[in-house]
């Protein structure tokens, strides 16, 4: 079973690199892409550099920043493409410890969302202050409760889809960019009948770099979770 690791990245120069090797060094035999919406530090150009020096690793060349969503979106159709069974959304800043990737690849199946869930039991973030988890716990709280889902971490970014279910999704109907793109995906996995597993991993702020979390981008989470549970 072929699975792809998608980093998407933005200004990421000082931390691409360690984020590649620390993945490769795992063994699982994943193959990464990296999709660099146009970074202006050079982020893209370190990218290719690495896809040089590594034959697991592919670049995809964005012109400009469209979101978040915009360039999952892009990675998820590139993985099908190229005949991936499984695609692993994971950011590039390592906030995502790679040793924690076996847990969500050991769940994959062919009708599986497995979630790398900081709110379910065993699970938890480290160096963040306590207004930003009060922010995260409380904007899931609101999400599940409004939309009845029995998700914990609906915003969580590190993920592992199966292909087959991409597939048959309207991504091309998907509005959100932030992190409420996390939560439709996971609402659109509730509609089509995927089942959706969370396992425990322990996320890890950042040390370089300046993190693209925005109040826009949690209004937008906010003004859609309203909107959707409304609607429902």
């Amino acid at each position: 079973m072929r699975t792809l690791v998608l980093m998407p990245t933005y200004n990421e120069l000082g931390v691409l690199e360690s984020s590649i090797e620390q993945v490769l060094a795992q063994g699982l035999d994943l193959e990464i892409l990296v999709i660099d919406d146009n970074s202006p530090d050079g982020t893209g150009g370190l990218a290719d550099e690495l896809s040089l020096k590594h034959p697991q690793v592919s670049v995809l060349h964005r012109t400009q920043k469209q979101g978040l969503g915009r360039a999952y979106i892009a990675g998820f159709k590139w993985g099908i493409e190229q005949g991936f069974d499984f695609v692993v959304q994971m950011d590039a800043d390592g906030s995502h410890r790679p040793i924690d990737l076996e847990k969500l690849t050991s769940q994959a199946h062919s009708n599986r969302l497995v979630i790398g869930s900081r709110w379910t039991p065993g699970g938890r973030v480290e160096n963040w202050p306590w207004f930003r988890q009060v922010i995260s716990k409380a904007g899931n709280f609101y999400a599940r409760k409004m939309l009845g889902s029995p998700v914990k971490d609906m915003t969580a970014g590190f993920r592992c889809y199966p292909t087959a279910v991409l597939k048959s999704f309207p991504l091309s109907k998907v509005q959100a960019q932030g992190y409420g793109f996390q939560v439709e995906m996971t609402l659109l996995c509730q509609h089509f009948g995927v089942e959706i597993i969370e396992v425990p991993i322990i996320f890890v702020e950042r040390i370089k770099g300046k993190s693209k979390m925005t109040y826009g981008i949690v209004f937008e989470a906010f003004w859609l979770c309203t909107k959707w549970g409304f609607r429902r």
